[in-house]
């Protein structure tokens, strides 16, 4: 059994104090095996903003990290740097690992850069990367657990932001779901939600799922749902639970749904 703590756009620059410490004392309460944060970890890119995410990642004292970067973590008004270097403050803090994995007995979790310099905060998988996912996926060993998480979403409840849905999921969800991907993770929305992947891809021969999480803990709360976060517990026996806490002034974060899911694994 492993316990992913799932944390998405904690825009460092808009962060909260009092959020940032209920979610590391959840971290100390539940002590996650993985944490998976899904990118938008800056508001702005800036080099303090990243210390400042670095700070929060070690401070949850989880013993493995999966990183990626959003739309945010690249220079916006700089215009130079994202041209030529665009990921130098990522790096400098979080490492050149674009195509980060983690590899558990019983979960295997591949993250993939979606972010481009070239699109403002639409993100992108190339024919390259929905390959490369793939055969890893299929080398997978059978009693794992399979999970990708990209920043934009791959999927989205009808009535949500359309245009915010990831460039090239059309062939990565199909493609990634036969290989054996069990769940996609994202964020980039600030809305929290775990869909069947069926629903909008009807063709799947599999069971697979879209699990979504909210800002964690920046002001920039959307869409009436405030600060959140996945815990995600994989079972031996193929079951994944996804349980989503919200964070409530002066009680922390706290349980507001379960989803228990049973992959094909």
């Amino acid at each position: 059994m492993s316990l992913l703590l799932h944390v998405s756009d904690t825009h460092f620059g808009t962060e909260q104090p009092e959020v940032v410490e209920a979610v590391v004392a959840l971290a100390q309460q539940r002590r996650p095996d993985v944490l998976v944060l899904s990118g938008d970890l800056t508001q702005r890119a800036r080099r303090r903003q990243f210390a400042a995410a670095l700070r929060f990642c070690e401070r949850l004292a989880v013993p493995r990290w999966l990183v990626l970067p959003g739309n945010h973590d690249i220079p916006l008004f700089d215009v130079f740097t994202r041209a030529f270097a665009p990921y130098r403050g990522f790096v400098r803090r979080f490492g050149a690992d674009f195509a980060p994995e983690l590899d558990l007995d019983d979960v295997l979790v591949i993250g993939v850069n979606t972010t481009r310099r070239y699109r403002h905060k639409h993100g992108e998988v190339s024919a390259a990367q929905v390959a490369a996912v793939a055969a890893r996926l299929r080398a997978a060993r059978p009693e794992q657990v399979r999970i990708v998480v990209t920043h934009q979403p791959v999927d989205l409840p009808p009535e949500r932001d359309p245009k915010n849905l990831l460039r090239g999921r059309e062939r990565a969800v199909p493609a990634w779901v036969e290989a054996g991907a069990d769940l996609v993770l994202g964020g980039h929305i600030h809305w929290p939600f775990v869909r069947p992947l069926s629903a909008s891809f009807p063709q799947l021969r599999r069971s697979a799922w879209a699990v979504s999480a909210g800002t964690a803990v920046s002001s920039r709360v959307r869409m009436q749902v405030g600060n959140s976060l996945n815990l995600i517990t994989t079972h031996g026996d193929g079951r994944v639970v996804v349980e989503r806490f919200d964070f409530r002034a002066g009680a922390g974060f706290g349980v507001v749904d379960r989803h228990d899911l049973q992959t094909a694994g």
